[in-house]
């Protein structure tokens, strides 16, 4: 699979302050990429090098497996602020303004109003919609001129759970649509339910990158108890296939697993062969939150 974006080495330095060091991955076409990370972790610093508002101090970036340029940059649609319109205008006027600004001749505006659900709202005043209305309309400003990959900074940041719902369906049909969406996130829902792919940033450092199932993988947890829990941890980290345990809430222990492979009758047979007789036994999920302030801790 090609790559539509490839950073090397990327770093970038605001005095004494070094946003972003030594960060490197590729994002292949098609994917939905989510750059993840705390707040001041250096998401929106790299989304300005990427599309050529900010200039790194040292590295590279590549479009399309190429140096970027004017023409490579015509194929990308960025929303990297809060929209930004004409509140006493209509959504066409407003999009009319944005294909003049992009020298785009002839816009399917009918189209991309299609596209986020507006052509109903066409002839709205801006000041009229809600905030996840605008954003759709920023997305479908966005859209103008069919660009091959599109860059989102916090696309649901501020919406309520319906706007939330509408955009994270939106991401997902544009790449049904063959187009490849890099967007940056603090918020780990977000990713986990929308991305194909993640790069994780914590303080401009690069904590991981790769497919999201891989990377923000659950682990399977089983929480036992018993009456005496000292006998059962030392009798539990014996057992075969676990990947830890440790001491959990109200007097329980947690039994990790690898994703899938967890079973409470092994468990329960196995600590009855120990002569331990289980007073609890439950399956659980490791939290996504666990495991992402694993990584960037």
């Amino acid at each position: 699979m090609a790559n539509v974006l490839t950073v090397k080495n990327l770093c970038k330095n605001y005095g004494s302050i070094r946003a972003l060091n030594g960060v490197s991955f590729s994002v292949p076409a098609g994917t939905i990429f989510g750059i993840l990370g705390p707040n001041g972790s250096g998401k929106t610093t790299m989304l300005g090098i990427i599309t050529n508002i900010l200039k790194p101090t040292e590295g590279e970036v590549k479009l399309f497996d190429e140096a970027p340029t004017a023409a490579h940059r015509r194929r990308m649609g960025t929303l990297l602020e809060t929209p930004n319109f004409y509140h006493y205008l209509s959504a066409v006027k407003n999009l009319e303004i944005a294909a003049a600004i992009k020298a785009i001749e002839t816009p399917d505006i009918e189209g991309v109003l299609k596209k986020v659900n507006l052509w109903q709202r066409k002839d709205s005043k801006f000041q009229t919609f809600s905030l996840g209305m605008k954003q759709r309309l920023a997305i479908a400003s966005c859209l103008l001129g069919n660009p091959d990959v599109m860059f989102f900074d916090e696309p649901t940041n501020g919406l309520d759970p319906v706007g939330i719902a509408e955009i994270r369906g939106l991401i997902k049909g544009l790449a049904r649509d063959g187009k490849t969406v890099i967007m940056a996130s603090h918020m780990l829902d977000e990713v986990e339910k929308v991305c194909t792919h993640v790069a994780i940033l914590k303080k401009g450092e690069l904590i991981a990158a790769g497919a999201v199932d891989e990377i923000l993988v659950n682990d399977d947890v089983v929480e036992v108890g018993a009456d005496d829990l000292a006998a059962l941890k030392l009798q539990l980290q014996r057992m075969p296939q676990n990947t830890g345990v440790f001491d959990g809430d109200a007097g329980r222990l947690t039994i990790h697993f690898a994703p899938g492979t967890a079973s409470l009758g092994a468990v329960n047979q196995f600590c009855f062969q120990q002569g331990t007789v289980l007073t609890h036994l439950q399956l659980k999920k490791k939290s996504l939150e666990t495991k992402f302030i694993e990584l960037t801790n």
